[in-house]
């Protein structure tokens, strides 16, 4: 197998680079290489950016605003974007929502929403975890009891990720209690503006405010916004979780934090407190590095048999990638904490008050707290390694 990039591959990423270059704010750019928090006003800047050049939903097919890219040039700009860096589309409108609507939707939503998501005229949200239903998801509780031509839904959700901001949450909800876990769920979506419906924030060991709990009472929801068939959410449910990990090695992200790893280290090293010339570090350093080529060698044969395993069903390796990228994650934010030392105590644990004078070490604790999250969701590494067994090695 040629893992080796053509020369037309070469071109579009510096094509990539260069609009990157040319459209990201210097501000935008320095508050996400620091860790900072971007406000509401500036992602969506962002992303209607990323839209007026038709990228937004780049993976799309077509006919819904697509680019007809290869898979080779989706990972380049996937890439390009996380190392850079520069913010990724809003994952739960353009990664899982969207090709729910466009694979199980009917026209009139696909008409309707699927714009609205390119353009960030609705930012989602997604409401699946429930406080008894996390990895064990098809034990929802949520329910949705039909009423002539309303869904009348009664539940909780929580750990939904910026549903402060959002206009709209797709939800998993309970539509026949009689039949087993899976059989009985339904992909209904609702308009966080409806009556009934209470968002109370979390605070996560970071001190931000990044996740809630979504309380429904008596929320009332037109039978129009049921997606694809009554008591088929769960398939449609494991389509979107299936399609949430393929991104999700953030091989870039990684790259830009060894990155970030080396620039702090030398620039402590002026002061002669450099952890460069630490054998222990320098060898977990190393380790990491060695670890992030394969499997960033891993991921481009993944993309290499891109489409060998059915449409719309993404490769089952793809839980490997999810395993070794989140633990890589986390690892470079512990390196960072080891190169910065004692002034990663005083850490500010309110990442939106950014301004030109902040103090760049304080969010480096922040983001180490904030990246442990990332083996669990997507499906915790421990679910991955049960996939793993059961469809890779077949055990």
């Amino acid at each position: 197998m040629n893992l080796a990039f053509t020369v037309e591959e070469l071109e579009f990423r510096e094509e990539v680079r260069q609009f990157l270059h040319d459209n990201v704010p210097a501000k935008l750019r320095r508050k996400l290489v620091e860790g900072w928090k971007l406000s509401k006003d500036e992602m969506i800047a962002w992303w209607r950016t990323l839209n007026k050049r038709g990228w937004s939903v780049s993976h799309w097919p077509e006919e819904y605003g697509g680019t007809g890219w290869t898979s080779v040039q989706h990972y380049i700009f996937r890439e390009e974007l996380q190392m850079y860096p520069a913010l990724a589309p809003l994952a739960f409108g353009v990664y899982m929502v969207g090709p729910v609507i466009y694979t199980f939707g009917n026209e009139a939503q696909k008409k309707y929403y699927l714009p609205r998501i390119a353009n960030v005229d609705d930012w989602w949200c997604q409401g699946f975890s429930e406080p008894g239903s996390g990895s064990d998801l098809a034990s929802l509780k949520m329910k949705a009891e039909r009423k002539r031509d309303s869904y009348i839904i009664n539940g909780q959700k929580t750990w939904t990720t910026l549903a402060q901001y959002a206009d709209m949450v797709f939800c998993l909800c309970r539509t026949d209690p009689t039949a087993k876990k899976q059989a009985g769920i339904s992909f209904i979506l609702v308009d966080m503006k409806s009556k009934g419906i209470t968002v109370r924030p979390i605070q996560t060991i970071d001190g931000d405010y990044e996740v809630n709990e979504v309380f429904f009472e008596g929320v009332e929801v037109p039978v129009e916004n049921l997606v694809g068939e009554e008591n088929k959410g769960w398939d449609y449910a494991k389509f979107l979780l299936a399609n949430e990990r393929i991104g999700i090695a953030r091989v870039g992200v990684s790259k830009e934090r060894i990155r970030r790893i080396r620039e702090v280290a030398l620039a402590f090293e002026s002061c002669g407190q450099s952890v460069l010339t630490d054998p222990v570090f320098s060898q977990k350093l190393a380790a990491c590095e060695i670890e992030l080529k394969a499997l960033e060698l891993t991921q481009l044969r993944v993309v290499a048999d891109e489409g060998k395993h059915g449409k719309g069903k993404p490769n089952p390796v793809s839980s490997v990638l999810k395993i070794k990228g989140s633990e890589l994650q986390q690892a470079t934010t512990e390196l960072l904490m080891e190169v910065i030392g004692p002034f990663v105590a005083p850490f500010d644990g309110h990442r939106d008050s950014w301004n030109e004078e902040s103090d760049w070490t304080t969010q480096i604790a922040p983001s180490y707290f904030n990246n442990r999250k990332v083996s669990i969701y997507g499906g915790s590494n421990e679910i991955q390694r049960n996939i793993i067994s059961k469809t890779v090695l077949r055990l």
